[in-house]
Parts: C-alpha cells; sequence; structure tokens
C-alpha cells in the first residue's frame, strides 16, 4: 500500500474510531488496516491513535496528522478533477425521509440517470437519524434544524406545516377552535428516533412560538406511518402540507386551527468534507437541489 492509500486507510479510522468498519467499507482485510496504521506511525515516529478493547481515539499529535491529512488528501482530489471532463460514474450513497423519496425523488430518477447514465445510486428511504461518517453515506436529506455544525449543509427552502386529520375523524370527535380544545382530543404524537422522546406540538401566536406537550394514544417514528395513522382516524397530526394537497382538496383530510400555524421546517442536504466532494456526489448534491427547491 503506498502512502496515500495509508494516509486514506488512517483518515477513516480515525473518522469512524474502527477498524472493523474501515475494513468492511474500504473493502480491505482488516490486517490490512492494521498495518497500513502501523506503517503510518513508524513513518512519523509518534503514535496516532489510542487503541482500547472498545474503541480507537486520537492521540494529540493524531488530531494535528488528521487535519493536515484531510487538507491533503482534499487538494489531491482536486487535482485529480481538474481535467476530469467525462460523465460522473460510481455509487452515490443517500438518505432520504421516508415521504420525499416515495412522493419526489424516486418517481425523478429515470431523469437523473439518463442525465448520468454510470452513476448508482444506493437509497435509503427512512427517517431516523443518520451518521453520515459512520455509515459511510455521501449525502442526506434533513428536515427541520440542524445541531450538527461539522457537517455541510445546502439550504433549499422551508415547508410548511399544519394541522390536519382525517374527516371521519372530525365527524366524530368535533373540530377544534382553539389551542385549549386541543387537550380533549387524540392526538397522533412523533417521536424523535435518537433520543426516543415525542417531540412538542408547534404554534405561532402573535409572532412567538408556543410548544405544547399533547396526550396521545400512538405515537410513531416513520412519516408513511404517521399518514396511515391519521387516514385511519386514530386522532390530529402535525406535519408539512407537502404531500397531501390532493387529499386536503378531496376533503379526505382537513386542516384544523389554520389561524395557529405551525412553523415551517428548514430543508437541507447535508453532507461532510465540502472539498471532498467527488464528482459523481457533487452532480447527485446539485440534482437534488434542482429538483427538491422549495419556493
Amino acid at each position: 500500500m503506498d502512502r496515500l492509500q495509508a494516509m486514506e486507510v488512517f483518515v477513516r479510522v480515525a473518522e469512524l474510531g474502527s477498524f472493523s468498519k474501515t475494513a468492511e467499507q474500504m473493502g480491505l482485510p482488516a490486517a490490512t488496516v492494521t498495518n497500513a496504521i502501523q506503517a503510518v506511525e513508524k513513518r512519523v515516529g509518534v503514535r496516532l491513535l489510542q487503541r482500547t478493547t472498545r474503541k480507537v481515539a486520537l492521540t494529540d499529535d493524531g488530531a494535528a496528522y488528521l487535519e493536515r491529512c484531510q487538507r491533503l488528501l482534499a487538494e489531491f482530489q482536486d487535482v485529480e478533477n481538474l481535467f476530469d471532463r467525462e460523465q460522473p460514474q460510481g455509487v452515490v450513497r443517500v438518505d432520504l425521509p421516508e415521504r420525499l423519496a416515495h412522493k419526489v425523488v424516486i418517481p425523478q430518477l429515470p431523469a437523473f440517470f439518463a442525465r448520468y447514465p454510470d452513476i448508482r445510486v444506493k437509497l435509503n428511504a427512512s427517517d431516523r437519524f443518520v451518521d453520515l461518517v459512520g455509515e459511510g453515506v455521501d449525502c442526506v436529506v434533513r428536515v427541520g434544524i440542524l445541531s450538527d455544525s461539522t457537517l455541510i449543509a445546502r439550504s433549499i427552502g422551508a415547508m410548511e406545516q399544519i394541522t390536519y386529520a382525517s374527516k371521519e375523524y372530525l365527524d366524530r370527535h368535533g373540530r377544534p377552535r382553539t389551542l385549549a380544545e386541543l387537550e380533549k382530543h387524540v392526538m397522533i404524537n412523533y417521536f424523535s428516533s435518537r433520543t426516543g422522546r415525542d417531540l412538542p406540538w408547534e404554534y405561532m401566536q402573535n409572532g412567538e412560538l408556543k410548544t405544547l406537550k399533547l396526550p396521545g394514544q400512538v405515537s410513531v417514528a416513520s412519516s408513511e406511518a404517521y399518514m396511515a395513522c391519521c387516514l385511519a382516524g386514530l386522532g390530529i397530526v402535525q406535519a408539512p402540507r407537502f404531500g397531501v394537497e390532493d387529499l386536503l382538496e378531496q376533503g379526505v383530510l382537513e386542516e384544523v386551527l389554520p389561524a395557529f400555524k405551525p412553523p415551517p421546517l428548514p430543508v437541507s442536504i447535508v453532507y461532510s468534507h465540502n472539498r471532498h466532494l467527488s464528482p459523481r456526489v457533487r452532480a447527485f448534491v446539485d440534482w437534488l437541489a434542482e429538483i427538491l427547491e422549495i419556493r
């Protein structure tokens, strides 16, 4: 293994905190990863990683070396791509929210493949929080406020949120007219896949954000399950208007408390290490931003 490859192995081990995950993601034997790290440490003359039976952590020297390696690898990739006039090729790993994937992205993938026939997409559609580096994902779409400042985020707009329920539910339980009346109703709660806690209900009142904790018989962590519960008449939901416009027009669903709307949800395409974007990932991110731009 040459110096550049060994450097790439070191960076991946440092980012993942695992020799075995690095071997799996890079398609290398575990012994090759171990030998590469040993060779790097021998060459630089210092210990870069502290190894225990449970984890791998950077030493102070390792942290300084990692920063320089990331910079050098980014520069190398820039040079490699300087005269790249060929079609991007290879695999792009992406994770998308369920409804966004089903309603928008997947139906338009044929157009993407017509433009980039040599790119393959490995797509996961879920509403759980994804660790980009740890899971080897190239980019994700995230809805809501971002908390991880180590990632690069490309804003593509904001989704209008509304509160609504099925006509069947509202015919049985009545239509709330005030926020106080919500406590008499059955809510369908949405819980965070990261914390397991139900997310609060949000409303704008006189320009101020109000949050409520409301009781419910069922909580879900999937946008598709959330919609299924709503259509089954299990209660009231709070979600983006996107994707339910037809059902609202048909009267299957009805908006409630339109004077107390939730704040809009920001939507971003998120990826790590901006300068490390390969042509295939950059092509997919640009296309994704193009079709998802929320006006």
